[in-house]
């Protein structure tokens, strides 16, 4: 299988994480997801007032440097890494 669709197999997989994932977490993938599928961040940073999309622009605008291919091995490796600890716990 090529990264392509293994990053579609591994964003199916993220959907299923326990509810107990961090934010933090959620963020990072909302980040890398963003960047692997859309590229480098296009719009303005959201108002104050909206903390949550405030929280998501800033997670992509923190991997906006990162190639899509970059963005893709790291979700996958991200979502590996959660899987691994919902196993544990």
């Amino acid at each position: 299988m090529g990264l392509k669709e293994d990053f579609e197999e591994y964003a199916e997989k993220a959907k299923t994480l326990p509810e107990s994932t961090t934010n933090e977490n959620k963020l990072i993938l909302y980040g890398l997801y963003k960047q692997a599928t859309v590229g480098p961040v296009t719009t303005s940073r959201p108002g104050m007032f909206s903390q949550k999309e405030r929280a998501k622009w800033d997670a992509w605008k923190a991997v906006e440097a990162k190639s899509k291919e970059d963005a893709m091995n790291d979700y996958i490796t991200k979502v590996k890494q959660l899987q691994e600890a919902a196993a544990a716990s």
